[in-house]
């Protein structure tokens, strides 16, 4: 287990328990989040697990592949640091991870 920790646009913030293997979506899902509404379940098709990564760990989670950058095009307020959460894999590396999630999601 790795511990993630969410900040809700109003700065309400959760650290979570997240499963290696896992999602950042779906660790949000499991854990009540509400700030993922996670409609496609997955998918990357619907965009509604849009979060930002904390600066300091952009590089470590990396960069969104083609089909991730194309759905970012479809969320409210992107920023150079937007992901997409259901592409986000959990992994030993990301233990400690924060992610702030905007105030809408469409």
């Amino acid at each position: 287990m790795v511990k993630i920790t969410y900040i809700e646009h109003d700065g309400r913030t959760f650290e979570v328990d997240a499963e290696i293997g896992s999602t950042v979506m779906q660790t949000a899902v499991d854990n009540g989040i509400e700030g993922i509404v996670a409609e496609c379940g997955g998918a990357c098709s619907c965009a509604t697990c849009h979060c930002y990564i904390d600066e300091a760990w952009v590089e470590t989670v990396g960069e969104a592949n083609q089909l991730e950058q194309q759905m970012l095009g479809f969320t409210v307020e992107p920023r150079d640091n937007s992901r997409l959460g259901c592409q986000i894999d959990i992994t030993q590396e990301l233990d400690g991870l924060v992610v702030r999630l905007p105030e809408a999601q469409f």
